[in-house]
Parts: structure tokens; sequence; C-alpha cells
């Protein structure tokens, strides 16, 4: 199982980058994927999370109306698309995906999961939102 995230780079206040999350070695249909930023010193959050099988979806409150997770399950890939960005999006981005867990769950657990060694975690992809 793996998870390979790319997609970030420098942008302007204002400008839009989309993330991309691809997943080999397993099908996403009965997992949570999630976004997390972790700037450094700080524990990793999650921006948002998707459940593929219902759809389900979770943001952060200061991403909600900028940022957009969805899914494409042919290309076993989960995008975040992130407009308005604003200096304070500045982070690593990290995806990861656990099977058979809710997007509440992953938002609030998902840090001590990573912590702990559950769940699986991509390399992640720095965002850097600077004039």
């Amino acid at each position: 199982v793996q998870l390979q995230a790319c997609g970030g780079g420098l942008v302007q206040p204002g400008g839009s980058l989309r993330l991309s999350c691809v997943a080999y070695g397993f099908s996403l249909d009965d997992y949570a994927i999630g976004w997390f930023r972790q700037a450094p010193g700080k524990e990793r959050e999650a921006v948002s999370c998707i459940s593929i099988r219902d759809g389900n979806t979770y943001y952060k409150d200061s991403v909600k109306g900028r940022f957009t997770i969805s899914a494409d399950n042919a290309k076993n890939t989960v995008y975040l698309q992130m407009n308005s960005l604003k200096p304070e999006d500045t982070d690593v981005y990290y995806c990861a995906a656990r099977e058979g867990v809710m997007v509440e769950a992953m938002a609030v657990h998902g840090s001590r999961w990573y912590r702990l060694g559950l769940g699986s975690w991509g390399q992640g992809t720095l965002v850097t939102v600077s004039s």
C-alpha cells in the first residue's frame, strides 16, 4: 500500500493549486482518504477527508468554501483543489488512507494515527503561498 502526493508549489495569494494523491496496491473503495498539513514544530492536522464508499466529506473550518476534495476511482486518485489560497495555507501537505473508518474519525484522530503508525501515509508536498 503506497500513496504518492504531488502538486505542491509556489503560488501568489489568491491563486490556486490542485494536489493529487495516487494510491498504489489497493483500491480506494473501502477507504477514507485525508489531506493533512503540518508546519514545523506543530501537530499534523486534517484539512479535508473523503469517504470513497459513501462520498462523505470533511473540511477544516478555515478552508471551507475554498478547498474541494474529490476522487477519481478509475485513476485511484484523490484530489484537493485549493482556491483563494492564503499565506496561512503554507505548509507541507500529506495524504493518508485508512480502511473502514469514517471521515469524522479520520479528521479527529488522524494526527494520533500518524504518531502510532496507523494507516498509510504519503510523502509530503510543499505548498507555499507568498507574493
